[in-house]
């Protein structure tokens, strides 16, 4: 019988939340037959933990005698790490072409998993499309990659580089699922930080940034969650890193308060399910939160969020804000959200793809 994808989740999230219950993880990937334990790395790179956990499993692994799953697990650590050194060097060059021609910019969510990194490179810039466009395909010598309506109304390109696998995904001026956030966005940019990976110094959002970015993706456009948004933001919390009046004040300007709270009140209480203790949130955070970890369940490979009615009460409670403030603008691109999500349920259910869509 095959293994189901909650066991296989629950696995990684030992690996990654709690070493502590590595054992278990252990047994169960030395229980797995070559199949599912193809199945497991599949689902560890869709989570983007594949180094964490397999950093711990290997480890485990060699302490308790089990040569066979140590060298598996070592394996998959020296491929992923060859990818990912591949990456990093790329990213850099990107960086700084874009940097020294006029466009500055912030790497947004590929460096907050290390020591993993995503399956495509994300970046934001303050400068015009035609600034990226032109520091892409004739400075990197990058293909612009067929752009969706979504794409177009976010004012997001994608570029493929010769030599990097992955992509490189470019917010222009915006953020949000149709580009209703400008203010908001420009603060990444405006209180970036450096950080210094494999010799490279990166500039990345700052810790509250972070945190403003993994919300609206997951609880404004995705409405799931990988185990890696549970570790990053877990750890940030942990290390104090967070000023959350800075942080209530960025979110504010969107009029995704709530989001951020239900964001963080949901990674607490996952992180509880697997530590049994939770994580030393703010009274008033956990207050605003419209729901928590217990509507949390894995399905079709992530952690999903109903969309209703607490994805809905979310929209609801932007928009409204976005009209109060006199903000024609967001108000008007989100307002096309409803039918091109529609429009998007439709296409993936005719053809298995909304990629024309989003």
């Amino acid at each position: 019988m095959p293994v189901s994808e909650k066991d296989h989740i629950r696995a990684l999230s030992q690996l990654v939340l709690n070493p502590a219950q590595a054992d278990d993880a252990l047994s169960f990937a030395a229980s797995l037959g070559e199949g599912d334990r193809e199945q497991l790395l599949r689902i560890a790179d869709s989570h983007h933990v594949t180094v964490r956990a397999m950093s711990v499993l290997h480890e485990t692994a060699r302490l308790r005698g089990n040569d066979l799953v140590a060298y598996w697990a070592l394996r998959t650590i020296e491929l992923e790490t060859q990818r990912i050194s591949t990456a990093v060097a790329h990213l850099a060059e990107v960086v700084q072409e874009l940097e020294s021609h006029g466009c500055p910019v912030v790497v947004m969510k590929s460096l907050d998993h290390w020591p993993d990194l995503g399956n495509d490179l994300d970046l934001y810039s303050t400068a015009t499309e035609r600034q990226v466009a032109d520091v892409f395909t004739n400075r990197l010598r990058a293909e612009i990659e067929p752009r969706s309506w979504g794409d177009r109304l976010a004012q997001k390109w994608n570029f493929k580089i010769p030599g990097l696998r992955e992509s490189v995904e470019v917010h222009v001026q915006r953020l949000g699922q149709t580009g209703e956030h400008t203010r908001m966005a420009q603060r990444l940019v405006g209180r970036r930080v450096y950080r210094e990976l494999m010799g490279y110094n990166f500039p990345v959002p700052a810790p509250e940034e972070r945190v403003i970015v993994a919300t609206l993706q997951r609880m404004y456009r995705h409405f799931y969650f990988r185990i890696c948004d549970i570790a990053n933001t877990a750890a940030m919390v942990e290390q104090n890193e967070i000023n959350y009046r800075e942080l209530e004040r960025a979110a504010h300007i969107g009029g995704i308060w709530p989001g951020v709270c239900t964001y963080l009140k949901i990674v607490s209480d996952y992180v509880e399910e697997y530590r049994g203790e939770a994580l030393l949130l703010p009274v008033h955070v956990v207050e605003t939160a419209v729901c928590g970890g217990e509507q949390v369940h894995p399905k079709n490979r992530f952690l999903r969020v109903p969309i209703m009615p607490h994805g809905a009460q979310l929209y609801t409670k932007q928009v409204t804000t976005a009209a109060l403030r006199g903000d024609v603008g967001a108000t008007f691109r989100l307002s096309l959200l409803p039918p091109l999500a529609s429009v998007a349920a439709l296409a993936y259910k005719v053809t298995g793809s909304d990629k024309g869509i989003w």
